[in-house]
This record gives structure tokens, C-alpha cells and sequence, in this order.
């Protein structure tokens, strides 16, 4: 949920039980304390990073860092806090090193999915919250992913960890060695980063009446995609559409932008095409895919993502084949679904 101020409403979770001196443990029990956070500590760094497979490069480095230096953990903190602020450390390290800035027009270069079904392994401490649950929602959408890489790394890790995770101002100001004034002052601009990078609108499909008309536009778009009907598409578009497809440079903003793109790249002109109804970011996506002749197969394409608004579609993000297997679509679709 989104304050007035345009904060999100942090998203609280229990305590832990203590964890005794890791001195103590050995490699195998380590393991078994840190592997039930693996998820949320990836789905930590993508909000930071933007990227999966940097987001798994460290995770990585996260728990080497704490099996090595296990030392240092002195209970003051939970075990889960702990590995929280070697993971934050992680990211600003990795961002520090390598990290270049979103393109003129807001492209993000290095943008990957997230497959809904590694989303769907998390759980959080107030699941029956309404609020809990649309925290993790607008969190993970691809526009907040998108208005969070246009923060400085500092800023970033600021406005994750208080509105995200909750984390009280004193915890986050003692992890990154600064004051809880500097800290509360770095919100503060972030906050304001994300409402100038936000879309006016974020996309909701999270059930009721609005949800079956949402799956009805879904339907609607992948009929008219696979029959590469361009005037039913354009007219399901809004006004102000955004399209891209990380990590090719070129974004088109508008309608016409958008049309036009189609045309030049010959969509119109394309044949033998499916789609596969899926979800990333918690958002509706179609994996095409379009008949090969020698292969005697459908082979996987492009997949969409789709923001949805005001019932049109606000935004298209498309990614490369190379995600098929990461979001758990098949490589192939069989012949017997050729109409050649």
C-alpha cells in the first residue's frame, strides 16, 4: 500500500528464534540455518539490482561472505537480519563495480523477469494482511523495478529496507555507517525518485470484478497478437503506451511510436504464431512462440509482459527467448499444434 507521501507500507514479519555462536557450526548446519532465506534474500537483490541472474551472483557471494566470516555474528540481530545486511552490502559492492546508468528515456538495460512460480515460494509474516499481500505485489512489478534502478545505490537500499522490509532507521543507518538523519534525508529523495519515475497508474490484478475483466483484455491481446491483428492491438492500447525489450536498446512512448515499431519490424508480415498464457512479476505474460519448418516444432520467440490501466494496456515489456526456460515455459510446442 502506497501512503499519501507516496511510501510504501512496510511490510513487517515475527522475529525469529535466537541463533546460538556460529563458531560453533559447522559447514552442513550453516547451510541448513541460511537456505530457508535463499528466496527472499534473491528477491531482495532483484529489487536492488534489477537483474535475476546478478540478484543470484549475490546471494552467492551472501552466503560465502557469511559462512566465512561467521564470526562476526553476535546475536545482537536476528540470523535472518544479519544475512540481510551482508546481502544489501552485496548489492552496493556489485552496483559500485558495475552497474551503468538507465538509458536517456528511462530504459533499463539489464532488466530480467522474475517467474511468478519462485514468487510463489515466499511467505510472509502477515499473509492474511491485505496489505502484506499488496506490498509484495507492487514491489516486485517490473515499473517499480524499473523506477527503483533510477535511485543512486544508497537511496536505493534506503527505501527497500525501510518501506519495503520495515526496517527501523537506527538498523538501516548502523548497516550502511551512516546517521539516522542521513538515512531518514535519503528516503526522503528516494521517495520522491520513485513518484517522478513511477507510472501515474500501476496495474492491479489482484482478483475481483476488475480481475475477470483483466483476463478478458488478456484474452482479448493474445488472440489479436497470434493473429497479428495490428488494428484489434491498437486498439486495446492506451494513449501513452510504453514499450521496450531489455537488453536491445529502444524504448517507443505513445501509440504511434509503439504502431509504428510494429510495422518497421514486419510484425504485421508474421506467420505461425503461439502463445502460452504465463505470469511474471506478478504481472500477465505470453510466451510466443512461432512455427519452424525444418524443426518441424513451434520454438519459443519473444515473451510480453504486460502493465495493465484503466482496462488498455499501459505497457509492454518484452524479453528474449533466452528467459523461456528460467520462467519455466517449454522450449518447443509440438507439431500436432501446427495448422500448416
Amino acid at each position: 500500500m502506497r501512503r499519501k507521501d507516496g511510501a510504501v507500507k512496510a511490510n513487517t514479519r515475527p522475529k525469529e528464534p535466537g541463533v546460538d555462536d556460529l563458531t560453533e557450526v559447522d559447514e552442513p548446519a550453516f547451510s541448513a540455518l541460511a537456505e530457508p532465506y535463499r528466496r527472499e534474500l534473491h528477491v531482495h537483490c532483484y529489487r536492488m539490482l534489477g537483474s535475476f541472474q546478478d540478484a543470484e551472483d549475490a546471494v552467492q557471494e551472501t552466503f560465502l561472505h557469511a559462512w566465512r566470516r561467521r564470526e562476526t555474528f553476535e546475536g545482537r540481530s536476528t540470523f535472518r537480519a544479519w544475512l540481510y545486511r551482508i546481502a544489501t552490502n552485496a548489492c552496493l559492492d556489485l552496483l559500485a563495480k558495475r552497474r551503468p546508468e538507465p538509458a536517456t528515456g528511462g530504459e533499463v538495460l539489464w532488466l530480467q523477469p522474475y517467474p511468478d512460480r519462485l514468487l510463489d515460494e515466499l511467505t510472509t509474516g502477515d499473509a492474511d494482511e491485505p496489505e502484506s499481500v499488496a506490498v509484495a505485489r507492487e514491489t516486485i512489478e517490473l515499473a517499480y523495478l524499473v523506477a527503483v534502478q533510477h535511485l543512486a545505490p544508497r537511496p536505493r537500499a534506503v527505501l527497500i529496507l525501510r518501506d519495503v522490509l520495515g526496517w527501523p532507521a537506527r538498523d538501516v543507518a548502523e548497516l550502511l555507517g551512516d546517521s539516522v538523519n542521513s538515512v531518514n534525508s535519503a528516503l526522503q529523495r528516494a521517495r520522491a525518485g520513485m513518484r517522478e519515475h513511477l507510472p501515474a497508474e500501476r496495474q492491479d490484478w489482484t482478483g475481483g470484478d476488475e480481475d475477470v475483466a483483466t483476463r478478458e483484455l488478456v484474452r482479448r491481446w493474445t488472440d489479436a497478437s497470434v493473429a497479428t491483428d495490428i488494428d484489434a492491438l491498437v486498439a486495446m492500447l492506451r494513449d501513452d503506451v510504453r514499450s521496450s525489450m531489455p537488453p536491445t536498446p529502444g524504448l517507443q512512448v505513445g501509440r504511434d511510436a509503439v504502431v509504428s515499431y510494429w510495422v518497421e519490424s514486419g510484425f504485421g508480415g508474421m506467420t505461425g504464431l503461439r502463445a502460452v498464457l504465463t505470469s511474471v512479476n506478478r504481472q500477465p505474460a505470453l510466451g510466443f512462440y512461432q512455427w519452424d519448418q525444418h524443426q518441424g516444432a513451434y520454438l519459443p520467440l519473444t515473451i510480453d509482459v504486460l502493465r495493465i490501466a484503466g482496462g488498455s494496456i499501459a505497457e509492454i515489456t518484452t524479453f528474449h527467448d533466452d528467459q523461456f526456460p528460467r520462467l519455466g515455459l517449454l522450449e518447443r510446442l509440438p507439431a500436432e499444434h501446427s495448422e500448416e
